[in-house]
């Protein structure tokens, strides 16, 4: 489906495995932006990693190819307000996942996932690749 789409961190991943749906998917989205957020999430997951050069390298260059969005004060404000509606609801979700839900909110665009708890997010557009 064409869209304009932000990346959560598990669909980088999914990418970087070259899984054919999700390169399907890309193909077809009228743009593709990723969360400085999943940046850092990537560059975690690669220090954990038995070939950390090697994927820090990946994640660099992939950061360089593609449109990533850092966080602003409009950002902070979007976080503090779905980060209060999750408590009232009692249906917390992780802080880096507020952050992607509050980017994706901020710029209108649909978040790409494979995370269920980002339906908890009162008018977060979601599609599950």
């Amino acid at each position: 489906m064409a869209g304009r789409f932000l990346l959560d961190t598990n669909i980088v991943i999914a990418l970087f495995a070259s899984e054919p749906d999700v390169l399907a998917r890309l193909q077809n989205a009228q743009q593709v932006f990723v969360p400085s957020v999943v940046i850092g999430e990537l560059h975690y997951g690669a220090r954990k990693s038995s070939r950390v050069q090697e994927n820090l390298a990946r994640i660099d260059q992939f950061a360089t190819s593609v449109l990533v969005l850092s966080l602003e004060i409009d950002t902070a404000r979007s976080y503090g307000d779905i980060k209060d509606r999750l408590r009232q609801k009692g249906k917390p979700i992780p802080e880096n996942d507020i952050w992607i839900a509050a980017l994706a909110l901020q710029h209108d665009l649909i978040l790409a996932t494979r995370d269920e708890h980002f339906g908890d997010v009162e008018n977060l557009k979601i599609e599950k690749w």
